[in-house]
């Protein structure tokens, strides 16, 4: 594997953002490839509203809106409805990236993820490819039995109704801990693409908080293999080794089509900075 196959391994990547990064978004778009997918995320304090006028402001800058639907947070369907027509008719949405959200009991009819995809709802209303979770790290409250079985159910139902699959997943640090989790569902027939979701630059700090909030593993030996020291929590950490490593073990065919999903937790101008230069200096080598 050489700093080239690292480079293409960049190759169509995504980028998450929240729904207050539309000028951070529009500032640095020009290092992004046109149609390069971005997703808008349904986070607390949120509205529908409010994430497809982020999802039609992305398509206005040449790039492909993934909004997101927090099921729990969907008050009727009619909330969903009116969600749905909106990303159609303002945002031209063709793929969507449904999660049970955040909410311990349903602020509405939708108890998870599999309800939202089996109204029939999105097919509907114009979406062609539905992204789903992954779990490397796990789960802190959910049972890996509970998530395998989960992932299977979202899957049979897209493909029941002629949907396209991709599962995307929680941020990682640790690249073993990704290629066994991949080999594992590979083996149980699942054969969508994955992306798996690396952080931008950021400091160490801030990694390790955001580790600490979603329930991703960041222990010091984890930290350790993703190249930095948890001693030295103002210093700014890249996901380069954990690209390298990727790239290097999913290149058996075996392991399918194998993208990167970008979080930008040091920022969004900083994270496509350095895609565009991780990128750049892999394909010279």
């Amino acid at each position: 594997m050489t700093p080239t196959d690292s480079g293409r391994f960049m190759r169509g990547y995504s980028l998450e953002i929240t729904t207050k990064d539309t000028d951070r978004l529009a500032a640095a778009a020009d290092l992004m490839e046109p149609g390069a997918q971005v997703s808008v995320t349904f986070l607390p304090g949120d509205t529908v509203d409010r994430v497809a006028e982020v999802s039609a402001a992305v398509r206005k800058l040449g790039l492909e809106p993934v909004p997101h639907c927090s099921a729990r947070r969907l008050r009727s369907e009619d909330e969903l409805l009116r969600f749905m027509k909106r990303l159609r008719d303002d945002a031209g949405a063709e793929r969507m990236f449904v999660v049970a959200g955040d909410p311990a009991e349903p602020m509405g009819p939708y108890e998870d993820a599999l309800a939202v995809i089996q109204s029939g709802i999105l097919l509907d209303h114009g979406i062609r490819q539905v992204g789903i979770s992954g779990y490397p790290d796990g789960h802190p409250q959910i049972s890996l039995e509970k998530l395998m079985t989960a992932m299977q159910d979202k899957l049979a139902a897209l493909e029941a109704q002629g949907l396209a699959a991709e599962i995307m997943t929680q941020f990682v640090f640790d690249a073993e801990a990704v290629i066994e989790w991949l080999t594992n569902i590979r083996n149980m027939g699942v054969s969508v693409p994955v992306r798996v979701g690396v952080p931008g630059p950021a400091t160490i700090q801030s990694l390790l908080r955001f580790a600490a909030r979603c329930g991703v593993g960041a222990s010091a030996k984890v930290m350790a293999k993703y190249g930095v020291s948890i001693t030295k929590l103002l210093s700014t950490a890249t996901p380069d080794r954990l690209i390298v490593d990727l790239a290097r073990s999913t290149e058996d065919p075996a392991f399918g089509d194998v993208l990167i999903h970008l979080y930008p937790f040091g920022g969004i101008g900083k994270a496509l900075e350095w895609a565009a230069s991780f990128s750049a200096e892999a394909s010279e080598c």
